[in-house]
């Protein structure tokens, strides 16, 4: 779902008005987005078996099975849109371009980590790419990429804020307070649910009384569209 700087009602297509037609892509725009998402999987594999070990301190929240969402979100992107998202971060932070190495070296506590070994699995960030963290704290980063939206608007330029969150984080009171200031004031952010059906332990059928996520923002006139 999105709030868009367009203000005109007719100006926002929802799901059930008007669909944007399939985007062709070339061989070589297929065989990066394959190669993105077995670069997560295999990573995020890699992880685990290094947290099994000990070798991984703290949480270490793995992006298995969802890597084509935020690798298909990164093809419509453009250079300098920015990326914030929760504490399961690992494939966004490869997408947006971070190192592996540098990611790795984060996760072990290695100096030559992005936060110099101090932030762990959930708190990397990279200004050069873009990327606004990881953050520990259930839906916090929603309000803060609200936030950055709002900076590109008050900036004037064309940057896009992306704020990925999962469906737990869906029902926590800050999402529809960053929902009601970004249509209002028509800020450049698109929201990103990523339904993995279950919020740590409980399945959104018994946490969640709307489990058709791309409705969330329809009381704020936010267009949704589920994929």
């Amino acid at each position: 779902m999105a709030a868009t700087k367009k203000s005109a009602p007719a100006e926002q297509a929802s799901s059930s008005d008007a669909k944007s037609a399939p985007q062709d892509f070339t061989r070589e725009q297929e065989m990066r987005a394959l190669r993105d998402m077995l670069l997560i999987r295999r990573f995020e594999e890699k992880a685990g078996q290094l947290y099994g070990m000990g070798a991984i301190g703290g949480f270490c929240h793995l992006y298995i099975g969802q890597e084509a969402v935020v690798v298909g979100m990164q093809m419509a992107l453009k250079q300098g849109d920015q990326v914030i998202t929760g504490y399961r971060d690992h494939g966004h932070m490869l997408a947006t371009g971070m190192e592996a190495n540098g990611v790795m070296a984060e996760l072990t506590g290695r100096r030559g980590g992005y936060s110099k070994g101090k932030g762990g699995s959930m708190h990397m960030f990279s200004r050069e790419k873009h990327f606004y963290g990881g953050h520990g704290i259930v839906a916090a980063q929603v309000s803060l990429g609200t936030g950055l939206a709002f900076a590109n608007r008050y900036r004037e330029n064309d940057s896009v804020s992306i704020a990925y969150f999962g469906d737990g984080a869906a029902n926590q009171g800050q999402v529809y307070e960053s929902f009601n200031m970004a249509e209002l004031w028509k800020l450049p952010v698109v929201y990103v649910i990523e339904n993995n059906r279950y919020a740590m332990g409980t399945s959104v059928t018994r946490s969640s009384a709307q489990t058709d996520f791309s409705k969330r923002g329809i009381s704020f006139n936010i267009p949704g569209e589920q994929v």
